[in-house]
């Protein structure tokens, strides 16, 4: 790793920033990025930088539910599994590439076994078997958790793993822009970022890990962690092709404190309420009238915490009838949803719940006489979880909303996990696009890790060697950088501030891209969003001081990811392809939601055949070109040990 200065000229002064030159860069501090600084340290890469805001900060360290899924090949029993087997899981689910699933199923149990070395305390028994149970959308007992907060775990292991391994970690700094060179070939070349006081910084490299997280900056409703905003629109704006935008998954969470409402939190039956907008006044149980008998209502109720993210294929007659109700209550009545764990809802008995429900707290000597009671016998720590976030389960009711949680799409990445149109460039984690429409809870998180063995053993077997014409990117940083300074020093002068212009995105954002989703809205809204983009590049937005220019450039690349995400909903419902894994499009000529609801909640059916294609979006400033392309199967491997070996030995996997 080289420092220098870089010198920016301007009109009468001279300005000089630091720049850095490292071999690979690693932009973000997650379970995805910090699994690949280690692995590309461990493969004998060594000049590497992690760019972060902070270690303690993000989705992984920041985020977990009742009980946080990892996804990973069965390791426990007799049943049988394998790569392909787990593969055709994947595949199963609908637009995800076969090449894909099978690399994500065969390094699934590498991945697992370097946390367990780690530290990472997934249970397992006796004999040695790490145990496990069925996760959604999957047909064998693939899961396993360490409750709460499994990916917390993983990041304090990985945090320890690099601090031993010595790979240098520069804190609070934003990526603001992201360098790249080439024209008909792009490749990365580097990124400019702020420090903690505001002050430009840039840097140049051979390779990039890109692993930001997740868009939780682009909704107003939202349960991804306040401090992770993410940054896939820096990757847009520079050209990255994408995958799959519009499938994002969304459900039930707590807003005051931001966490999953799924399992136990559901299991035990709370009382749902809703309150006027004040919080206090006009409480009321506002689901009995949309259900034939409490017993139905209370086994719906149950059924979220098997079934927590919304599901378009349980919005008429299933489960998901409870997210839509507690949207209108919320959206569109602007009232406020809480769940009561203090006392029963309104006919409760447990006697007469469906027989799933009944049996599961039977079997769970979950009997007790009130959802609080059943919560502590069955899971304490559920409890003791908001406890340490100041908000007592035992005296009060817990706020809840339909919430943003993760995004199935991202970036296109080839079975590499490098960009499909910018070389050198490596999306990992939630910010690379490879799910499909209904992945297996806890496979996001088996997916970073197998991201980071991946474009480790690529960038030490292809891109070890420095090919980036220093020139040709100094000059293209420098410009850059020129440009970036001008925009920062407008930002101090501009009229309209961040916060407002970002409320502006998240409120849009939230009201057509989320799970309510219909064409005439999002006519509305394309335009208006890449109103906003113009705006804030011809007139910045306004800040009080140099150390908040992060948000102003934070709005500025999350103002273009939403333009770009919006034209891929758009094209997506253009393209009839209905309603499908957690978002169902309105139609006056679809299906009733429920008898008691008016005629603007129909739904428009899902079209299946689009489960075997990819949406493609391809961004080059204003102009969005989207289109399907072909699933591709799951490869047809020759699995003759001479052949293999030799072709490993040659190399010739690295392609």
């Amino acid at each position: 790793m080289d420092e220098d200065r870089l010198v920016i000229e301007r009109q009468y002064t001279k300005i000089e920033i630091p720049i850095t030159r490292v071999h690979t860069l690693i932009l973000g501090s997650g379970a995805a990025g910090l699994n690949a600084a280690a692995q590309l340290f461990n493969n004998g890469v060594t000049d590497l930088l992690i760019l972060t805001e902070g270690l303690n900060m993000g989705t992984s360290i920041n985020t977990g539910s009742d009980k946080q899924t990892y996804y990973k090949l069965s390791l426990c029993g007799d049943e049988a599994d394998s790569p392909r087997t787990m593969a055709e899981t994947y595949f199963a689910n609908g637009s995800m590439h076969g090449d894909l699933a099978l690399v994500e199923s065969s390094l699934s149990v590498r991945s697992f076994i370097n946390l367990v070395n780690l530290g990472v305390p997934f249970p397992r028994d006796e004999f040695g078997q790490f145990v496990g149970y069925k996760t959604d959308h999957d047909p064998r007992q693939r899961a396993t958790s360490i409750g709460p907060y499994t990916s917390r775990e993983m990041c304090i292991r990985l945090i320890e793993q690099v601090k031993r391994l010595g790979i240098p970690v520069r804190e609070n700094r934003n990526a603001i822009e992201l360098i790249t060179v080439g024209d008909q070939t792009k490749r990365i070349a580097g990124c400019l970022a702020l420090d903690h006081d505001g002050n430009l910084e840039a840097y140049q490299c051979e390779n990039m890990i890109f692993a930001v997280g997740g868009p939780g900056g682009l909704y107003k409703t939202s349960v991804y962690p306040p401090v992770q905003s993410g940054a896939i629109g820096l990757a847009l704006m520079a050209g990255a092709r994408a995958a799959n935008l519009p499938e994002s998954q969304y459900g039930l969470a707590s807003t005051k404190f931001r966490w999953n409402v799924s399992g136990t939190y559901m299991q035990v039956i709370p009382r749902v309420i809703s309150r006027a907008a004040d919080g206090v006044s006009d409480e009321r149980e506002f689901l009995p009238p949309y259900f034939k008998s409490g017993a139905e209502m209370n086994g719906m109720v149950f059924l979220k915490g098997y079934q927590w993210p919304f599901d378009a294929r349980k919005a008429i007659g299933g489960s998901s009838i409870i997210d839509i109700l507690v949207y209108i209550e919320t959206v569109v009545k602007s009232r406020r949803v809480y769940l009561d764990f203090r006392q029963n809802p309104s006919g409760f008995s447990l006697g007469e719940l469906p027989t799933e429900a009944r049996e599961y707290l039977e079997k769970s000597k979950a009997l007790q006489e009130t959802p609080i009671e059943r919560l502590l016998f069955m899971n304490p720590g559920a409890v003791e979880l908001y406890a340490e976030h100041k908000i007592d389960l035992r005296s009060e009711p817990l706020e809840v909303a339909v919430c943003a949680q993760h995004n199935n799409g991202g970036l296109a990445g080839n079975i590499w996990y490098e960009s499909t149109n910018i070389k050198h460039l490596f999306p990992i984690g939630e910010v690379n696009g490879s799910h499909g429409v209904t992945r297996p809870g806890g496979s996001a998180l088996n997916a970073g890790q197998v991201a980071g063995f991946r474009a480790a053993e690529f960038i030490a077997n292809r891109y070890a060697e420095w090919t980036l014409a220093e020139t040709e990117s100094l000059a293209t940083i420098r410009a850059a950088a020129e440009k970036m300074q001008e925009w920062a020093g407008a930002c101090l002068s501009a009229d309209t501030p961040w916060l407002e212009e970002m409320r502006e995105i998240q409120e849009r954002m939230t009201r057509v891209g989320a799970h309510i989703r219909n064409l005439d809205d999002l006519e509305k809204a394309v335009p208006q969003a890449w109103l906003q983009v113009a705006r804030l590049a011809e007139m910045a937005c306004k800040v009080d001081d140099a150390q908040r220019l992060k948000y102003a450039f934070r709005t500025r690349q999350l103002a273009y990811a939403q333009a770009v995400y919006l034209e891929a909903i758009r094209f997506d419902l253009e393209s009839g392809v209905g309603s499908r894994g957690s978002a169902i499009v309105l139609d006056k000529a679809g299906s009733q939601v429920h008898e008691l609801l008016d005629s603007s909640w129909k739904i428009q059916p899902e079209d299946t055949e689009f489960r075997r294609k990819v949406l493609e979006t391809t961004p080059a400033g204003s102009r969005v070109r989207s289109e399907w392309v072909d699933c591709r199967p799951i490869p047809e491997t020759d699995a003759w040990f001479e052949t293999s070996w030799a072709r490993f030995r040659n190399g010739e996997i690295y392609r």
